[in-house]
């Protein structure tokens, strides 16, 4: 017969003195050393020193001489936290072992039916059972605390019907509104676009948003569908571009005026200095210096040269 080599601690909370001995026979046949802990009544085990951080499970008779039934069953929950609790009980207590079932307790077994395989077999089960529903617990808390504590703004909605399921505090605090006046609106309260349409299954799209207070913002948003409670849903990451778009749009601007000038700089300034150059060229070659009109003409130049500058720095300053 193959024994369970694994170390195993185990609590026993059973009055009758019978039934624990036949239990901890059982125990005996499939693990090699159980390390098992009896208490007779609740308050023994309530307050005993031994402290369950070791404790792999606990077996519960429903009927102890100083407490039973639904009582005794919430109690030995609370004391127990994150260990599998499985009740033992008779055929007269069957109906109120499903009851426990729905209390918390992880598993019930009839006294009557109880064998070494059955037992051993439960013990193995409730506890395996028990570190994957920890596991999914941390799992589903990660995911809220990754949810809630996220910067960018997050909606959960409905893949059919566009109703909002769910949003985080960074969306709460974007568009203005608290999360009771948005669950169950459907998401075109904030999508202000005329097409709301999520229909591949990741992707980016800029759309224009609204605030509880009207004001029109401009968002990136990034979706993907998942299973959110049993429903196929649509996960929205939501990223305000709003000042970007604006600080691209000023950007745009100032490279327009930078344009006007260098064409300002190419054109309108070099015809009237190609004159100046001529006039002076004309000067040397003729020994005119007195000539009025080509000083007129100069002078002329010069205006325009200086008006050409003048343009160039306004244009600079309104940048």
């Amino acid at each position: 017969m193959i024994v369970d080599e694994k170390k195993y601690n185990i609590i026993v909370i059973e009055d009758n003195l019978g039934d624990f001995f036949l239990l901890e026979e059982y125990l005996s046949e499939k693990i090699k050393l159980p390390t098992i802990k009896h208490f007779e009544r609740f308050n023994d085990f309530k307050d005993s020193n031994e402290s369950l951080n070791d404790c792999d499970i606990i077996f519960l008779d429903l009927s102890l001489p100083d407490k039973s039934g639904t009582e005794l069953v919430e109690d030995v929950l609370k004391i127990s936290n994150n260990i599998p609790v499985v009740v033992l009980t008779g055929y007269s207590d069957f109906s109120f072992a499903l009851k426990a079932i729905a209390l918390g307790a992880s598993d019930y077994l009839l006294k009557d039916e109880i064998n070494s395989a059955m037992l051993y077999k439960s013990l193995v089960y409730n506890i395996e059972r028990f570190k994957n529903i920890i596991k999914i617990k941390e799992s589903e808390q990660l995911y809220n605390d990754l949810f809630q504590l996220s910067p960018q703004p997050i909606f959960v909605i409905d893949a059919t019907t566009l109703q909002i399921l769910d949003v985080n505090q960074a969306c709460e605090k974007l568009y203005e509104f608290k999360k009771e006046e948005l669950l169950n609106q459907s998401i075109k309260t904030i999508f202000k676009d005329e097409e709301t349409i999520f229909d591949n299954h990741q992707t980016i799209i800029t759309q224009t948003h609204q605030k509880k207070n009207k004001e029109k913002i401009i968002s990136e948003v990034k979706y993907n569908k998942i299973i959110h409670n049993d429903k196929e849903a649509i996960i929205i990451v939501s990223n305000d571009i709003t000042k970007s778009i604006e600080h691209l749009n000023e950007i745009e601007s100032q490279n327009t005026k930078l344009k006007d000038i260098a064409w300002i700089q190419s054109h309108i300034v070099r015809a009237p200095l190609t004159n100046i150059l001529g006039l002076i060229k004309l000067i040397n070659e003729t020994d005119s210096v007195n000539d009025e009109e080509l000083l007129n003409h100069l002078n002329q130049s010069v205006k325009e040269l200086e008006n050409s500058i003048n343009e160039i720095v306004n244009k600079t300053h309104t940048m």
